[in-house]
């Protein structure tokens, strides 16, 4: 099998995860790293491969098969229709775009240049998703009413400081968000949408932030699809005890667990989570796709409900700054005292924080966290 071209738009930050398993994927032959691009210099570049400046001479010299596009989000557009004008099939990290628009007018181009966008939620290359979505379809579960996610993480100081669109809402007059939701719990976001894969009819946010960035590193999210199911999304940056991520559907026989990244399923009648085997990466899934037709995991299509709870965020208040007084600050992290136990709730409940009675609520404008 002759290995597949690959470059790779965004070379530094996240890109040096996406050159990590490149190598990997080349040693097995299935790829060949043939240029990187980043408009900063390139951190450690392998020998011999070619490093550009500028991604239409990456495009136009080496001619690649497959283009991995890991930049800001408010390039992902122009950049990934470069790509597929190039001839190139597509991954592009999440999230996509930022509004339905840019959505639509990407998959126009896919439609038009017969390439494919693959999207970069990892979350939907889970085996442990898919025995879900069969049970949840065979009726196992019975009539979902609610799916949840839990997550509470630690982010310090740096992690804030990490690019000049870290925290940021706009750049250079462009939608960034990057923010908890849209993006390191993007991947949680995108699983529970991908549960049912209903259209969204209604999105309702309370979300706040425990230092001065302009996006949430709290926030619950509730979103109504089609046919009444809620998903109600409960996650912090700001976290007391580590929740990687749980994911729990509820149904009126039962209810089903599932952890975010570790590919453990418990379903109805189960005692426990077990693994679920078969993951595959998502450049794997679409080097599959290119040989022989394999569905894409998380091609643009299916994540075009996560599109649109982003560009219903993009249209809310943005959220507030809590009091110094309900914070635990030590060695760069900011800690929201009691916020486990509240977005606990939230997640059982089906609630948005200001609909409970939560310890800072008192400490900003109109008594909740996003008024």
């Amino acid at each position: 099998m002759t290995a597949t071209s690959v470059a790779l738009i965004g070379a530094n930050g996240h890109g040096l995860h996406h050159r990590e398993q490149l190598a990997e994927q080349e040693k097995r032959g299935l790829v060949r790293l043939v240029g990187l691009a980043d408009t900063r210099p390139v951190v450690d570049p392998p020998d011999g491969v070619p490093v550009y400046a500028d991604h239409t001479a990456l495009l136009a010299e080496t001619k690649p098969e497959v283009v991995i596009v890991c930049t800001p989000p408010h390039t992902h557009l122009a950049l990934t229709r470069d790509a597929l004008h190039a001839g190139a099939d597509v991954l592009l990290e999440k999230p996509p775009v930022l509004d339905r628009a840019e959505h639509d007018a990407l998959l126009a181009e896919q439609d038009a240049t017969g390439r494919v966008v693959q999207v970069g939620f990892q979350s939907l290359a889970s085996p442990a998703l898919v025995r879900l979505r069969d049970a949840v379809a065979a009726g196992g579960l019975g009539t979902v009413r609610q799916i949840s996610v839990l997550g509470c993480w630690r982010r310090d100081d740096s992690y804030w400081a990490r690019s000049p669109w870290s925290g940021r809402r706009s750049v250079n007059g462009r939608p960034s968000l990057d923010g908890a939701l849209a993006n390191p719990f993007a991947h949680a976001v995108m699983q529970a949408l991908a549960v049912l894969d209903l259209p969204v009819i209604r999105v309702e946010v309370d979300w706040l932030r425990v230092r001065p960035i302009e996006v949430e590193d709290t926030a619950t999210l509730r979103i109504t699809l089609a046919g009444g199911v809620r998903v109600l999304v409960a996650v912090t940056l700001a976290g007391e005890d580590f929740v990687d991520g749980e994911l729990t559907v509820y149904g009126d026989r039962g209810t089903a667990e599932l952890t975010f990244r570790e590919d453990r399923l418990r379903l109805p009648g189960e005692p426990v989570a077990e693994l679920v085997e078969g993951r595959s990466t998502l450049l794997e899934n679409l080097l599959a796709f290119r040989a022989s037709g394999t569905p894409l995991l998380s091609g643009l299509a299916r994540t075009a409900s996560f599109t649109t709870v982003i560009e219903q965020l993009r249209a809310a208040e943005p959220p507030y700054q809590v009091a110094p007084e309900v914070l635990a600050v030590e060695d760069g992290h900011r800690t929201l005292v009691g916020v486990n136990d509240v977005l606990r709730r939230c997640a059982a409940e089906g609630a948005l924080m200001n609909e409970l009675s939560a310890p800072w609520h008192a400490t900003v404008p109109g008594g909740t966290a996003n008024a």
